[in-house]
């Protein structure tokens, strides 16, 4: 056999078809070297390539990586609403991947955000799907463009880190599948990851490395999957119940190949289920062999360096500019005819910038510029005070004395404020939005000396605003922004470009407003998804719960005006918007329309309205352009766990336009046919169900005619006994009319098997 050539697993031994279920060591492939099948290197991402230097042993290091480019987290990077720049960011990862000779990256993360307070919400997407899989999908595109491949994680339901390895996830049918799986579901269909990583927690009741109906009935019988399922580090805990239920990959290895050789020798295994297992590995291998054998690669450093920091601008949402604070007046280097502002920076952020999360998607930066760097590096002159210092200890008297004397003397106050690398990180989950004390009696301080404060956040996830933002002009929401997220700042702050970025997520005013809180995180073993589908947005627009910041919102330096919006009817259950957008400043900048659908009466409890359609769009002073989105079939459908598929209803639907959640600027209608999905009725069908369905009406009215012909008992018309008979199953109409009851029952169901027919 030529070695440019993989074998199919018909050329291997069952022992050799049993190593490939299983990896070599914490990050390689097992090989076959006799068979010309290599042991290519996976390793962790989300944002960026991290690649232990003790890989070649198969140990872990977190904080001991190779350089690579950190690109904001998904915290981040979510907030820009562009898929294309996402995908630059991919292609970015891939060509560092190949210059590492690592086949494949371990990411993007879209779990939803269920609650903020969860630990790994800096590198997962939003607290809504559409989003998270059109946005993410970015990633999964560029990354695998280059001939790498990502591995989507982490698959279902990992949406918090308390018990994480083996907390039961309860959840229904129609949670599941509306919001916990529709963002890997979109880019499966559309994307095809070349992996898929299974997560730690049972889902319930089921280990998701053991879950046949997750990984096989759905993900590739129902999606089309095509790739490979791995387990994440440590989760397949039975490799035979594992491998039959659709995980090809076992990491790190357990060493129990022979496990799996044994349980096919005696039955419990099927050769076919083997075979497909390590063919998909395979597979895997003949994919990533292009890219893999590409060699004396050398990405630009300084390219990749400069998409992070497009990425890191377009990561930031403003989210108060009262009385026009930003942008600043950085003086002859940004504007040679104005007078310089006096700036105070105060924070340690602004040294020692947060630029990504904890555990293990650590980076090694390949550079790394802070704030002060690049005033230092454009000739902005500032001083600086660190005010506090990054941990979890009380606060410095005189530090926090420094800084106010450093604010009394200036014309306006940065404030470089946020979460700690010790407040959040894989591994826990928060236990408060707020952020540490000391800072916080620090802004009051500092805003007691000078009324110019522009606060810059830095956290992974959301944090409390409300109860400072008294004391600040100006809030910036720079999350984590990777290692080009100073320079990103300076382009914000100083107005070399406007802000655009868009909340992600939602930022209550008290954690206990977010209804996943009376199930958080758990008891026993397990956690109830109590929520349902109202999970964020979906729950504060739903029930008119105040928020702080809504879902969609972010400021901007210039103003915009949606006009001439209109909806189309382009199918039985589909349609397409379209609107004039109208940048109605003298700044150049970029606006994002978002499309929600809310819909009519229905029969299941549904939210408010959710989004189904967005773009970003760059708009130069005065331009104007006009924008379409079209809305498929799953745009206006919910799950119906009585039908167990999606549902479309017949109705009238609001398509609602705007830039945020909650700030719509108009709304239109569109009349669909439904997608006509009936039950059989039966006698266990209300009598009411039997009205509304096409067979049963023409039932109902026989039986309407047969009782005035004296044929059948007649039933009564008046509005009380009404009230009692339409929820009734047919079957307990004796109930009611006695033996004249069941007679009408027997007609009823004799004449559903006729017309059936």
């Amino acid at each position: 056999m030529s070695e440019a050539i993989y074998p199919s697993v018909k050329d291997l031994t069952l022992e050799e078809k049993a190593s490939l279920t299983s990896g070599g060591d914490a990050w390689h492939l097992q090989g076959v070297e006799s068979k010309g099948i290599p042991s290519y290197m996976i390793t962790d991402g989300p944002h960026g390539l991290r690649k232990s230097l003790a890989s070649s042993t198969g140990e872990t290091d977190l904080d001991d990586s190779v350089p690579a480019t950190c690109f904001p987290p998904a915290a981040g990077l979510s907030s820009s609403w562009n898929p294309e720049l996402i995908h630059k960011v991919g292609e970015a990862m891939a060509e560092e991947c190949i210059q590492e000779k690592v086949a494949v990256i371990l990411g993007p993360g879209v779990n939803i955000k269920r609650n903020p307070l969860g630990g790994r919400c800096f590198e997962y997407w939003s607290e809504d799907p559409y989003l998270a899989g059109h946005e993410a999908i970015g990633i999964v595109e560029g990354v695998q463009s280059k001939g790498v491949g990502t591995s989507l994680k982490h698959f279902a339901a990992n949406n918090q880190e308390t018990d994480r390895l083996r907390v039961d996830a309860r959840i229904s049918p129609r949670a599941l599948r509306e919001i916990y799986l529709p963002a890997f579901e979109h880019i499966v269909k559309k994307a095809q990851p070349w992996t898929i990583m299974c997560s730690y927690n049972r889902i319930n009741g089921v280990h998701s490395a053991q879950n046949h109906w997750l990984l096989t009935d759905v993900l590739r019988d129902e999606w089309g999957f095509e790739g490979i399922v791995m387990s994440d580090w440590g989760a397949d805990h039975d490799r035979g119940a594992s491998l039959n239920a659709g995980l090809n990959l076992e990491m790190p290895p357990s060493y129990t190949d022979d496990q799996i050789v044994y349980a096919v020798r005696d039955g419990r295994i099927t050769p076919a289920q083997l075979d497909r297992m390590a063919q998909g590995m395979i597979d895997l291998v003949n994919k990533t062999r292009a890219a893999m054998s590409i060699d004396n690669y050398r990405f630009d450093v300084d390219a990749h360096d400069e998409v992070a920091h497009q990425a890191a601008i377009e990561s930031i949402v403003m989210l108060k500019n009262d009385d026009a604070i930003l942008p600043l007046n950085a003086g002859p280097v940004a504007n040679p005819s104005a007078t310089p502002q006096k700036i105070a920076v105060i924070g340690e952020f602004a040294r020692t910038p947060r630029y990504q999360g904890g555990g293990s998607s650590h980076i090694t930066p390949t550079k790394l510029t802070s704030f002060l760097d690049t005033l230092a590096e454009r000739g902005i002159k500032a001083d600086f005070a660190p005010g506090f210092t990054l941990d979890l200890e009380p606060a410095d008297p005189a530090l926090e004395s420094e800084a106010v004397e450093t604010a009394k003397n200036a014309d306006v106050v940065l404030m470089f404020l946020g979460l700690p690398e010790a407040a959040e990180s894989e591994g826990f989950d928060r236990d408060t939005l707020d952020m540490p004390a000391k800072q916080i009696a620090l802004l009051e301080q500092v805003a007691a000396a000078n009324q110019n404060v522009v606060v810059v956040l830095s956290n992974g996830s959301v944090v409390s605003v409300a109860p400072w933002a008294k004391n600040a002009k100006g809030i910036l929401e720079s999350w984590l922004l990777g290692q080009s997220g100073g320079p990103a700042l300076a382009d914000v702050i100083f107005g070399q470009v406007s802000p655009s970025g868009k909340l992600a997520q939602s930022i209550p005013l008290d954690i206990n407003d977010d209804p996943s809180m009376l199930n958080w995180p758990g008891e026993e073993g397990h956690v109830d998804y109590g929520e349902g589908v109202f999970v964020g947005y979906r729950y504060y627009d739903t029930y008119g719960k105040v928020v702080d910041y809504p879902f969609g919102y972010g400021l901007s330096y210039a103003t915009f005006e949606i006009a001439d919006v209109a909806a189309a009817k382009t199918g039985a259950n589909t349609a397409t918007v379209t609107a004039t957008v109208t940048n109605t400043s003298d700044v150049d900048a970029a606006e994002t329309v978002q499309v929600y659908v809310a819909p009519g009466k229905a029969d299941v409890a549904r939210p408010k309205h959710e989004l189904k359609g967005f773009t970003k769009v760059f708009l130069k002073a005065g331009e104007s352009k006009t924008v379409t989105i079209d809305l498929d079939e799953r745009a206006f459908a919910y799950w119906s766990e009585k039908y167990n598929d999606w549902h479309v209803e017949a109705g009238e639907y609001a398509i609602e336009v705007g830039v945020s959640s909650r700030d719509i600027a108009d709304t239109v209608a569109v009349a669909l046919d439904g997608d006509g999905k009936t039950q059989p009725l039966t006698e266990w069908s209300t009598y009411g169900e039997w009205e509304a369905d096409p067979f049963g009406a023409k039932i109902v009215a026989a039986v309407a005619a047969a009782g005035e012909a004296g044929e059948l008992t007649k039933l009564p018309d008046n509005a009380m006994m009404r009230m009692f008979l339409n929820p009734m199953p047919i079957n307990s109409l004796p109930t009611l009319l006695g033996e004249g009851g069941k007679k009408i029952a027997q007609f009823m169901v004799d004449e559903y098997a006729k017309l059936a027919k």
